[in-house]
């Protein structure tokens, strides 16, 4: 049986029902065992594989599996952007990182442009291989300094061979030979030759 309210009896509405926020009254994510999913910031604790531990703004630690588009090798403090609930979290972002990002292929890779193509790296840069070939029209190689360190030489220049150092010094271990079709030797002061014994002709 249905019991009316009288005519001019004020029905008080119904209080609101509570809505659980993924968020607290500060702002501040809730805990990502809460039924909403967590998205922040999250600190690398270690590596494992292909997931990584890492310590949430509520110091509650879990794992979290990478699912970047690009193939990233976390390291330990590194800030990853994680996005998860319960026990399922996975890596979207990058916020700040020292680790390194490298890039697998299988077969033959080529990399062209039309334009200008620029390779920079902020510490150094490491070319590695069992054969690397440069070709080019002008090679230009500028430096504070050079140094190269080989099991053997061999230089071949079809034209002219200039060397403008201000000073220069050559250590010959065992034996020299310069062969020319003809030689000159040209000083502005003195020319000094010392051996234990000099033979000429």
């Amino acid at each position: 049986m249905r019991h009316l309210a009288p005519a001019n009896t004020l029905i008080e509405p119904a209080p609101p029902r509570a809505e659980h926020s993924p968020y607290s009254n500060d702002g501040a994510a809730v805990r990502a065992s809460a039924p909403y999913p967590y998205l922040g910031p999250a600190e690398v604790l270690g590596v494992e594989g292909a997931r990584v531990r890492v310590r949430l703004p509520t110091s509650e630690e879990t794992h979290a599996t990478m699912a970047l588009a690009f193939p990233y090798a976390p390291a330990e403090g590194d800030s990853l952007l994680v996005i998860g609930r319960g026990d399922s979290h996975y890596v979207i972002g990058v916020l700040s990182g020292q680790g390194k990002v490298g890039l697998h292929f299988q077969g033959d890779v080529a990399l062209s442009a039309t334009g200008h193509l620029s390779i920079e790296g902020g510490e150094s840069v490491s070319v590695r291989g069992e054969e690397v070939r440069v070709e080019a029209r002008t090679l230009k190689t500028t430096a504070d300094s050079l140094v190269q360190k080989l099991t053997s030489m061999y230089q071949r220049v079809s034209g002219l061979l200039s060397v403008r150092t201000k000073e220069m010094e050559t250590i010959v271990d065992e034996g020299t030979l310069t062969r020319a079709r003809s030689a000159t030797v040209l000083t502005e002061e003195t020319m000094t030759i010392n051996g234990k014994q000099i033979l000429l002709g």
